[in-house]
């Protein structure tokens, strides 16, 4: 059974990794030193995914077209046994467009978050600056936003 709040977690940090700019991305995985050894259970590969749509939001669903995404699934060799009991540990990587990098790089830090040993550090290495990163990012682009947001009022002329 898989923790709610394990699960909001996971689900955070796939978004943070997802959603990174590839060259932040790499920038912040340096930060951690060597890394440990990784196989591919699916090696980058990029597809196509229907994007889907609700009408005004939580309307009837509809087909808005497709995009591009990259996928990865790796699975880490370590030598501490983790919860499973094996050492293995899985991690998936989802991207949108065509950056078989990015997804990879992606999949190594989901397992890596997934490792006891490893959480903490890639969360405080990678994962909070590229929230804080996106947050900055979100923050810039509602300031440009607002500069140019006209408030448009009504005067009453003579007396009603």
């Amino acid at each position: 059974m898989v923790d709610t709040a394990q699960a909001q977690s996971r689900s955070s940090w796939i978004s943070a990794l997802a959603k990174a700019p590839l060259a932040l991305l790499e920038e912040r995985v340096a930060t951690l030193g060597a890394l440990p050894e990784y196989r591919f259970l699916r090696s980058p590969e990029i597809g196509l995914a229907m994007v889907r749509g609700r009408t005004e939001g939580a309307g009837q669903p509809f087909n808005l077209g497709e995009m591009t995404l990259t996928r990865c699934v790796i699975q880490l060799s370590l030598a501490v046994k983790d919860q499973n009991g094996d050492g293995s540990v899985s991690g998936f990587g989802y991207v949108a467009g065509r950056s078989q990098r990015h997804a990879e790089l992606a999949a190594v830090c989901d397992a890596l978050l997934q490792h006891s040993d490893w959480q903490s550090k890639v969360q405080a290495q990678v994962i909070e600056p590229l929230q804080g990163a996106a947050d900055a990012q979100r923050a810039a682009e509602t300031a440009e936003v607002d500069s140019t947001r006209v408030n448009f009022f009504t005067m009453l002329r003579g007396e009603a």
